[in-house]
């Protein structure tokens, strides 16, 4: 069972990214800030819940929350500043445009920058706490959308299955048909 807040009583938003690991599209981050009692059956990580469930969720999540957001983060600069640069500038833009500022950031992982707010890094904190896992159900459903409109301006790559994860069908996809410009040009993509 996830645990509601870190620090009760205060305004505490989570934090969380999708796609860190794909070869192309953005890296998705997203911030929330859910209210005190707030309860949900079945929210958990992102990557332990089906397609339809997140979906499910992520409709919940964004009625219900005080305040959430969800920023993506293009693969050249990705490529300008790396994957992890990335991942902490997406969370980082996501906590600034919430309609309400939090007193404290839970943080999925374990490095984040010095932000205005004071934040707590938590390994697996989307299988933890309520709010980084509706961070990552948002995260990620906000980019596997964009992933599937990408799938169609630019098909044969199988964004449509395998989001732009490395797989070997992405591979040899990348191989027959080139490089786009959705490809992130650091990461090793052959």
């Amino acid at each position: 069972m996830l645990a509601p807040f870190l620090n009760e009583g205060i305004i505490e938003a989570g934090c969380d990214e999708a796609g860190r690991g794909c070869l192309c599209g953005p890296v998705s981050c997203a911030a929330v800030i859910l209210p005190p009692g707030f309860s949900l059956d079945g929210l958990d990580d992102s990557k332990k819940l089906t397609p339809h469930k997140r979906e499910q969720l992520r409709a919940v999540i964004e009625r219900e929350a005080v305040a959430w957001a969800v920023v993506m983060v293009s693969p050249q600069e990705i490529d300008e500043i790396n994957i992890l640069n990335a991942s902490i500038t997406g969370m980082q833009r996501a906590l600034d445009r919430l309609s309400v500022r939090p007193e404290h950031v839970l943080v999925d992982g374990n490095r984040f920058k010095p932000y205005s707010v004071p934040h707590t890094t938590i390994v697996g904190g989307d299988g933890k706490y309520m709010s980084i896992a509706a961070a990552s159900i948002l995260a990620k459903t906000h980019r596997d959308e964009l992933m599937l409109r990408l799938a169609a301006e630019y098909p044969g790559y199988g964004w449509e299955r395998n989001m732009g994860y490395p797989t070997k069908a992405h591979r040899a996809a990348i191989a027959a048909l080139g490089v786009t410009p959705q490809h992130r040009k650091s990461f090793r993509l052959t």
